[in-house]
C-alpha cells in the first residue's frame, strides 16, 4: 500500500468513527431501566437507586463502549495479538538499538512461552526458577539433590530458561553448610554434571546492593559470580536493591520518601552514593569484556529505573533490560506507581521480573483457618507453639514470619478471603494459588514470574499453570479488579500503628 492510499485509508476510517461517535452519544436513550444484580458477599451493592446523572453517565458509558468494539472490529487504532497480556508484539521501541518491544512472545518450548527481556536479544521463559531459599537453613529448604532435579524437571523437559540468584543467596544462611554464594555454585555444578549447553539457560544474578555497590565492586563481585556458576558470562547481571537510599527498597511498609534518612552517614559519608555515571559505566566495561549480556534493577523504582535508562543513553553505554520487583495480586504497586509508565515498549522498554508472587506464601490459602504462628500468639498461645514447632512455611517461624508481617495485614487477609471465593466461584482447580500465578502471567508489565519452590509438586503445578493456554476469562479478572479498588495498597496499610511508635513500623522501618 502506498504512502497516499495509507492515509486516505486513515483519512476515511475517521470519518467513519466520528459519524458513528456523533450518532451513537447524540442518540442514545436518556433514560434506563437498570435492572438490580443480585448480591452476594462479594458483590454489595448500592440500595439507593441511581441519580439521573448517573444514569446519564452509564448510558454515555455504554455508547462508547459500543465505539470500542466497533472501532476494535475496523481496527482503528492497531491490533493486539495477545488480547490476555494487553501489549502488541509489533511495538516499534522508541529506544535506538533496541532489538525490539519488551515482552514481545519469541517463540514456544514445550507449551512454554518465552518472551524478549527489555531491547536486548535475552529471551527468558515465562516462569523463571526463583532461587533464594535453595540449600538454605530453613526448615524446608531443598537440598542441592532437590534443586538439580527442579532444573532437571523445568529446563530439561518444560521449556523454563530462567535462573535467578544472586552472591548472596542461599537466604537465610547460618555461615556453615548454608553460606552465601552456595546458589551460584550449585548451578554452576548443575550445568557441569549436566553438560547442559550455555545458551539452553538464563542466569540472573547479583550484586549486593547499597554501598556495596561501586564502580571496584561491579567489577569484582561480577568475577565471584563467574567463578561460582563456573561460567564464562552471566546473563542478566542486577542490583539488588539500589546503590542510593531509596524507601521502596526496604522491608516493612516504607513507602514515602524520608529526606532524614537520604541525609544519613551510611547515604552521605565517604562522597555519597555511586552515581548513576558509574554505574552505567562499569556494567558497560563488564559486557565489553563479554563477562554479562546485559543489566537491570531490583527492588528499584520508577526514578531509579528511568535515570540509568537516561544515564546510558547520554553515555551512548548499553541500557538496563530489566527491573526486578515484588509483585503480586496483593502488591500491584509497579503497576501503579511508575514503573510500567517507564518500562513500557513506548517509553524505556524495559524488561519486568515479579517475585512474591504468591506473596511469601499466604496467597497458598496455607494461613487462612489458622493464622500464621506470629499471628497466633496474640489468641491462641499453645497452638502458636505448636505451630512453631512444626510450620507449615515460612510465615510460622520467627525470623520470617515477624520480617514479612505487611503479608499479613487485615487488609491483606480480607482482600485474600475474597479471592479465595472468587477461586471458588470461577472454579478453578488450584484455588488460590493457581488464580494468583495465572493472574500475574497475565499483566502487561510482567515479563516473567519468579516462583520459589520447596518441592517437585508445587513445581509440577506452577509449570502447569504456565503453559495453559487460556488466560483467566475477562469477568474474573474483572472481579480481581474490583477487590482490588477496595484498597490499592494492602499490604502497606495497617490498623494496628501503636500511637507511641512515633514514625516506625513494626520491624523499625521507617513509617508511612
Amino acid at each position: 500500500m502506498t504512502s497516499l492510499h495509507r492515509k486516505t485509508s486513515i483519512l476515511c476510517s475517521c470519518v467513519v468513527l466520528l459519524t458513528i461517535i456523533a450518532t451513537t452519544v447524540a442518540f442514545a436513550p436518556s433514560s434506563r431501566s437498570y435492572a438490580r444484580p443480585q448480591q452476594s458477599s462479594l458483590d454489595r451493592q448500592s440500595a439507593v437507586r441511581p441519580s439521573s446523572i448517573k444514569l446519564w453517565i452509564m448510558d454515555r458509558r455504554s455508547s462508547f463502549q459500543q465505539i470500542g468494539m466497533i472501532s476494535s472490529m475496523f481496527n482503528l487504532f492497531g491490533g493486539d495479538d495477545e488480547s490476555s497480556r494487553g501489549g502488541p508484539s509489533n511495538i516499534k521501541p522508541s529506544v535506538p538499538g533496541a532489538k525490539g518491544p519488551t515482552n514481545q512472545v519469541i517463540r514456544k518450548v514445550n507449551g512454554m512461552k518465552q518472551r524478549r527481556l527489555g531491547g536486548s536479544d535475552i529471551v527468558v521463559s515465562e516462569l523463571g526458577l526463583g532461587t533464594q531459599r535453595w540449600v538454605s537453613s530453613d526448615f524446608n529448604a531443598p537440598n542441592e539433590e532437590d534443586c538439580f532435579r527442579f532444573m532437571d524437571y523445568a529446563i530439561l523437559e518444560n521449556g523454563v530458561n530462567l535462573l535467578d540468584t544472586a552472591e548472596s543467596y542461599p537466604i537465610p544462611s547460618d555461615g556453615r553448610e548454608a553460606q552465601e554464594g552456595n546458589v551460584e555454585r550449585v548451578i554452576g555444578k548443575w550445568m557441569k554434571d549436566r553438560n547442559v549447553p550455555r545458551d539452553k539457560v538464563v542466569i540472573s544474578t547479583k550484586i549486593t546492593g547499597g554501598r556495596n555497590v561501586n564502580a571496584k565492586n561491579i567489577i569484582e563481585d561480577c568475577e565471584g559470580s563467574l567463578k561460582r556458576l563456573q561460567t564464562d558470562y552471566i546473563d542478566v547481571y542486577q542490583l539488588h536493591w539500589p546503590q542510593r537510599y531509596s524507601p521502596q527498597s526496604n522491608w516493612g511498609q516504607s513507602l514515602a520518601y524520608n529526606i532524614d534518612n537520604d541525609s544519613g552517614l551510611y547515604w552521605r559519608g565517604m562522597g555519597g552514593p555511586t552515581s548513576f555515571e558509574d554505574v552505567c559505566t562499569s556494567m558497560e566495561k563488564l559486557i565489553k569484556q563479554g563477562k554479562i549480556r546485559s543489566w537491570g534493577l531490583c527492588n528499584d523504582n520508577a526514578y531509579g529505573l528511568t535515570a540509568c535508562t537516561r544515564t546510558a543513553k547520554a553515555l551512548g553505554t548499553t541500557p538496563p533490560c530489566t527491573m526486578q520487583g515484588d509483585f503480586s495480586i496483593l502488591d500491584r504497586k509497579s503497576e501503579e506507581n511508575g514503573v510500567a509508565e517507564a518500562a513500557s515498549p513506548y517509553n524505556e522498554n524495559v524488561g519486568f521480573m515479579a517475585y512474591n508472587a504468591l506473596a511469601g506464601g499466604v496467597l497458598t490459602g496455607k494461613y487462612m483457618d489458622i493464622p500464621a504462628a506470629v499471628d497466633d500468639f496474640e489468641t491462641n498461645r499453645e497452638r502458636a507453639a505448636q505451630t512453631i514447632k512444626k510450620p507449615r512455611g515460612r510465615m510460622d517461624t520467627r525470623g520470617w514470619g515477624i520480617t514479612l508481617y505487611r503479608y499479613r495485614t487485615e487488609a491483606a487477609q480480607q482482600a485474600m478471603r475474597e479471592y479465595q471465593q472468587l477461586a471458588q466461584k470461577f472454579k478453578i482447580p488450584g484455588g488460590m494459588t493457581e488464580l494468583s500465578l495465572r493472574w500475574c502471567r497475565q499483566r502487561s508489565l510482567v515479563t516473567t514470574t519468579l516462583v520459589g519452590h520447596s518441592n517437585m509438586k508445587q513445581l509440577e503445578d506452577s509449570i502447569k499453570y504456565f503453559t495453559m493456554s487460556e488466560p483467566l476469562p475477562d469477568e474474573l479478572m474483572w472481579e480481581i479488579d474490583r477487590v482490588h479498588m477496595k484498597n490499592r495498597l494492602p499490604l502497606f496499610s495497617s490498623d494496628r500503628v501503636g500511637q507511641d511508635w512515633n514514625g516506625e513500623g513494626e520491624i523499625g522501618e521507617t513509617i508511612p
